[in-house]
């Protein structure tokens, strides 16, 4: 018995092949790259701002309300084919410099810091009277009246 091979098993499998490939894990690296050297480098005491951002460049961001808090961030995702990317790696080094500007704490935090949060639903509760689409859609029909005159407003008590 012989088997026959034609274009239609190599579409077939040059289909498969694609389809196989979309569920390639794919991981990313975003925010600062940590250099272990130089992160273990900055000390308490003995660092100043310009030293800081000698060794590791410019923070990712400030703090806010406080110029004194640096931090830089860095996280690594990953996802399969495509799903929502999901963090499995996080390292945040959170800098606080003095009022004179040298290095007061150096602090490491990681993936525990992320906080999972799930919405309890996908619809707002409002107050009032809910309308349907059609109702929505031509409520304003005929609220005018000619010569510019408006109607009187059937939710409003009289």
């Amino acid at each position: 018995m012989t088997i026959r091979r034609g274009p239609t098993a190599a579409l077939a499998m040059i289909a498969a092949a694609t389809l196989l490939a979309g569920c390639n894990q794919m991981k990313d690296r975003q925010g600062y790259m940590f250099d272990e050297t130089l992160v273990t480098s900055i000390q308490p005491g003995v660092d100043n701002r310009d030293s800081v951002v000698s060794s590791l460049g410019r923070p990712s961001f400030t703090g806010q309300f406080d110029q004194r808090d640096w931090y830089y961030v860095s996280r690594g995702t990953q996802n399969l084919g495509f799903q929502k990317p999901r963090a499995v790696e996080q390292t945040i080094l959170h800098i606080r410099f003095d009022e004179a500007g040298n290095v007061a704490t150096v602090q490491r935090k990681g993936l525990e810091q992320v906080a999972s949060i799930t919405p309890v639903s996908t619809e707002t509760p409002t107050a009032g009277r809910k309308k349907g689409f059609f109702e929505e859609l031509f409520s304003n029909v005929g609220a005018a009246l000619p010569g510019g005159q408006s109607a009187p407003n059937p939710n409003t008590p009289q």
